[in-house]
């Protein structure tokens, strides 16, 4: 470590000594809270066995499983040793998840009992995995238990870690092809902390309820942020509307991340339950203006509207709803936003443009794909594929993606059409299909597939469905199909997509 790096093992040295006694994280399901001194213990603990267990720098260590105090202090126990977390999404199909880990060759895994079965059976797949342990019960197949790795003494020494090694490979979806391990650094968590706490203005009163999971980078840089602030965070392992009304109103929740359509099932709950939620005071996210409303109106609480990506470390821009209703707020303190054209010149404020930025929130790169992170970094600046406009007066207005980096984001999970098209073109009845995002009640974007059969094939639309879920995430499935006749062919003889939506675009199917 150098005189000028802080990394997240340093920020849990320096909350260990300035908020030792208060809680830092809880676990209503389980009964159990963690001081800061004690999550502190912990981790040196949990560091010092994974170093027995042949833990080294730059090493990496695959997650499969649900939110935990565990989980949590593994980030810390890595962060200590300068090993890189890969947090696998647990909603992706056995194949999915599988290639994550292939793809980042980690050393170690940590898993909940519900995937052992899965991971036990890929053994072949996974020749790096030296140890196997389970991430909260005990469990079988060969998984050691979590607290044999608690028993010892506790690190003697850290590792010397920078601000810019690696703290976390995350997966985005695949424009084509296989996903992409998003790397991220110390310092991209710092910055992200900082700026989420200056902007939500949090501190160590404040509770905070950690609905996203931990794999996703919202989940995690909202749980750390908390921790940053000096704040209590309570983990949920699984989203449940009428359990998360229910601690909001006895443990005094002050703040959340929202992906449409969590809070609009907090409101309903809460309507049902007669709950006030009065003390949640801030929610940021991704969300309709009616569910904004209906929020504001409620609690009269401050939603804050953001953009950003797992690129971005979650934020580039964020601000107050009600400061420009449909924006995304504006840039934050740390980092340069500017929209582009094709050729890379800046455009004009009130046209749109490719969003790039730059700042201490960029990440560092794909995981093992140098061309196509110096195709995204060209110029000195990360191309993020979406469109945007400014006002103005600086504020972002979110346009959607450039045609070749097409992205459908229902409830806030990142899915790219051509991994639904590929999967609907297994099906021998389908000829040609077109995958595009369409507005949606409950999801804010949902998924609709306009298919062609092959001459003389039937096919239903809910087969379909179950078809695609039974091959790729369930959170990727169409949730509308439409068949036709005929789709429209670009000179080239693919289908052109720009006529299918015209033509299609509604919520038929």
């Amino acid at each position: 470590m150098g005189l000028y790096d802080f990394t997240f093992y340093d920020l849990i040295r320096r909350n260990a000594a300035c908020f030792a006694a208060r809680p830092a994280l809880r676990d209503p399901e389980e009964g159990l809270t963690l001081t800061f001194a004690e999550v502190r213990d912990r981790v040196d603990r949990l560091a010092a066995g994974l170093r027995r267990a042949g833990v080294a720098k730059g090493d990496r260590i695959g997650v499969l499983g649900k939110n935990s105090l565990e989980y949590f202090l593994l980030y810390g126990a890595a962060a200590a040793l300068g090993a890189i977390v890969v947090p696998v999404n647990w909603r992706l199909s056995a194949e999915e998840a599988l290639y994550n880990l292939e793809d980042t060759a980690p050393k170690v895994l940590f898993a909940d009992a519900e995937y052992v079965d899965l991971l036990a059976s890929a053994r072949a797949r996974l020749p790096s995995v030296e140890r196997r342990f389970d991430l909260r019960a005990a469990v079988a197949g060969g998984f050691e238990p979590f607290g044999a790795l608690l028993a010892g003494p506790p690190l003697a020494a850290p590792e010397a870690v920078g601000d810019e090694d690696g703290f976390v490979i995350i997966h985005t979806a695949a424009v084509a092809g296989k996903p992409r391990g998003a790397l991220l650094c110390h310092r991209n968590l710092i910055a992200a902390n900082v700026h989420l706490n200056l902007l939500l203005r949090l501190d160590p009163g404040d509770v905070h309820l950690g609905l996203l999971p931990l794999f996703h980078v919202g989940g995690l840089f909202m749980a750390t942020m908390a921790f940053h602030a000096g704040a209590l965070n309570l983990s949920m392992s699984k989203f449940d509307a009428a359990r998360a009304v229910a601690w909001i109103e006895r443990e005094g929740v002050s703040v959340l991340f929202d992906f449409s359509p969590i809070l609009a099932s907090l409101l309903d709950e809460a309507e049902k339950a007669g709950a006030g939620l009065a003390t949640l005071r801030r929610v940021i996210g991704i969300e309709i203006p009616e569910t904004i409303e209906r929020y504001r109106a409620r609690t009269g609480g401050t939603f804050f509207v953001m953009y950003g990506q797992t690129e971005t470390s979650a934020i580039a821009t964020l601000g107050r709803y009600e400061d420009r209703p449909g924006s995304a707020g504006r840039c934050i303190p740390l980092a340069e936003v500017r929209l582009v054209d094709d050729d890379d010149r800046p455009v004009a404020a009130g046209e749109v443009g490719e969003i790039a930025v730059r700042g201490p929130m960029v990440f560092l790169g794909y995981w093992n794909l140098p061309e196509e992170t110096a195709r995204a970094f060209r110029g000195g600046w990360h191309h993020t594929g979406d469109l945007g406009r400014f006002d103005g007066e600086g504020f972002l207005f979110y346009a959607g993606r450039k045609p070749e980096k097409e992205l459908i984001k229902p409830g806030g999970e990142n899915v790219y059409p051509a991994e639904v098209e590929r999967a609907i073109l297994e099906h021998p009845a389908v000829e040609k299909t077109v995958v595009f995002g369409v507005p949606d009640p409950k999801w804010k974007e949902g998924i609709k597939a306009v298919c062609q059969l092959k001459p003389g094939a039937r096919l239903e639309a809910r087969e379909l469905i179950r078809f695609v879920g039974e091959r790729i995430a369930s959170y990727k499935k169409p949730q509308y199909v439409e068949f036709v006749d005929e789709l429209p062919l670009s000179p080239d003889g693919t289908p052109d997509r720009a006529a299918v939506k015209r033509r299609w675009g509604g919520l038929q199917g």
